[in-house]
């Protein structure tokens, strides 16, 4: 019981610290949007991560390619990789960074009515109830039909959205694909979100100097340390007892943007986070009880 409480609470420190890291990436591209158009900043950052996860392939000793690659939950993973990656960008962008945060914790929330639809896992009425409340407090934040809505603040749902087919797509993928093989295609899919935005948005291409440079390192330095955090976060300790803890991205994301970029965190905001959470919660209760009584019958 003592190494299950102590390899839990490593994964905890791994989840926070993958959540801090998520935040700071965020900054960064958030930061150098501002000089490049976001088809470049797409490219060189899923060029950057490519790259890196490439070379931990090949110093692992596995192939960058095999026929698992074309399968079809990777070639799905890759489809909601582009989808989440390219509109949440869009968000951190084109909306303040705090709102977009907020809103991309229904990812969980998504993923286990996903889980339901997809792979006829039993949710029981309590859990959808609490998946109800978790939507509702979206709908809270982007308040559709208020003067203050912004139909920006879609680009942020539609992420969510491909964030939670991503997860859901991974669960689905061959247990062959290591860790660093999920990071390579998946940065890979981030460079073809990029190249199709720029074709659309007709971008030209923009040379960096040195703060762009100094921001895009910091972006993919982050990214890439971040996705490892979470990796090591979901093998150390019990999955109920980690992922609560994604909610630090919370104070992380929100922090960064009041702080360093001088947005409003409204009290429509607060409450609409406090339904994502509470339901976010419920849900990861309910599940390490149903674990725990399925041990107990076993």
């Amino acid at each position: 019981m003592k190494f299950q409480n102590r390899a839990n609470l490593i994964g905890a420190v791994w989840m926070i610290a993958s959540m801090a890291a998520f935040a700071v990436e965020d900054v960064f591209i958030k930061a150098v949007s501002s000089t490049l158009p976001i088809g470049q900043i797409l490219i060189i950052f899923g060029l950057s991560g490519a790259i890196i996860f490439a070379v931990i392939s090949l110093r692992n000793g596995e192939s960058l390619y095999n026929a698992d690659v074309t399968s079809r939950p990777m070639l799905l993973r890759v489809f909601f990789e582009i989808v989440g990656r390219l509109f949440y960008i869009l968000a951190i962008t084109l909306t303040p960074m705090s709102s977009a945060t907020v809103i991309l914790q229904a990812t969980p929330i998504l993923v286990v009515a996903g889980s339901a639809v997809v792979f006829r896992e039993k949710v029981g009425v309590k859990r959808w109830a609490a998946i109800l409340v978790g939507l509702l407090g979206v709908l809270i934040i982007i308040q559709p039909g208020a003067e203050s809505f912004s139909i920006l603040s879609i680009f942020a749902v539609i992420g969510t959205i491909g964030f939670a087919g991503r997860d859901l797509a991974s669960r689905a993928a061959p247990a062959k694909m290591s860790t660093s093989s999920l990071g390579l295609y998946g940065f890979l899919a981030v460079v073809i979100a990029g190249l199709a935005y720029s074709l659309w948005e007709g971008s030209t291409f923009v040379w960096l100097n040195m703060s762009t440079a100094f921001y895009l390192a910091g972006a993919v330095v982050f990214g890439v340390g971040a996705y490892a955090s979470l990796m090591k976060a979901m093998r150390t300790g019990d999955v109920s007892a980690v992922t609560p803890f994604r909610y630090t991205r919370l104070l992380f994301g929100v922090g960064f943007g009041v702080l360093l970029f001088k947005e409003p965190f409204s009290s429509t905001m607060m409450i609409g986070c406090a339904f994502i959470v509470l339901s976010g919660v419920i849900i990861m209760a309910r599940g390490r009880r149903v674990e725990a009584a399925v041990d107990a019958s076993s």
